[in-house]
């Protein structure tokens, strides 16, 4: 890789965390509708989440991406979510996400590095964090965070890793929210407990009114 590619790259993953390092909030939108979907991403958006994680694992997935991207521009953090394969993350980049999120370690987040693109990789284990890290992982998403004991769970990895940027994600509703930031937590990453139906075709005033609640969590204390 070259000077110039690599100063690049590192500009680009510099800028995703210092993003989630002042934001402290990720919204996934995992939804049954595309245009809901693409409605639930524009509204978060509107309402002060402007990092936003479309799953591929919902309707349309990559038609929501391409038409979040056209709206919202070229600057704004658009991720994909649920990425598994090397060509997931190829259909994701192609899509327009300029972030990749992942469930677990594997060819997904080798080939978003190899695009260049800053990645918040799945773990879980202390052997996960090793892993991720030395692969050059922006951000460790903590997942299924809820089923490992939650915030004590975090409390445990942050002792022998107290300098990683951990994102629980899984059972994140706004006290566990508050406690995990509390904990040391770079951000959260918030389903449904934020999301609620609005992706399935539910209200997006309730989903306003839950938007600029867990933006209140995630903005206190800094």
């Amino acid at each position: 890789m070259s000077d110039l590619t690599t100063d690049l790259t590192t500009g680009l993953t510099a800028a995703f965390s210092s993003a989630l390092r002042t934001r402290r909030l990720i919204a996934i939108v995992r939804g049954t509708d595309a245009e809901a979907s693409f409605r639930t991403v524009m509204a978060l958006v509107a309402s002060g989440v402007p990092l936003v994680e479309v799953s591929l694992s919902g309707a349309d997935a990559l038609g929501v991406l391409r038409r979040a991207r056209a709206e919202m521009g070229g600057e704004a953090w658009l991720g994909a979510g649920t990425v598994l394969t090397a060509d997931d993350a190829r259909r994701a980049a192609d899509a327009g996400a300029n972030l990749i999120v992942t469930p677990g370690l594997g060819a997904g987040v080798d080939e978003a590095l190899r695009r260049e693109l800053p990645v918040a990789a799945g773990v879980l284990t202390p052997t996960d964090v090793i892993a991720a890290s030395a692969a050059g992982a922006a951000a460790l998403k903590v997942f299924p965070a809820s089923a490992m004991g939650g915030p004590a769970y975090l409390k445990a990895l942050r002792a022998p890793f107290p300098d990683v940027p951990f994102v629980p994600v899984g059972g994140v509703d706004a006290a566990a929210a508050e406690e995990y930031l509390a904990l040391g937590a770079v951000a959260v990453g918030v389903g449904s407990p934020l999301i609620g139906d609005a992706a399935d075709g539910g209200d997006l005033d309730a989903l306003r009114k839950r938007a600029a609640e867990f933006v209140a969590v995630a903005g206190a204390g800094r």
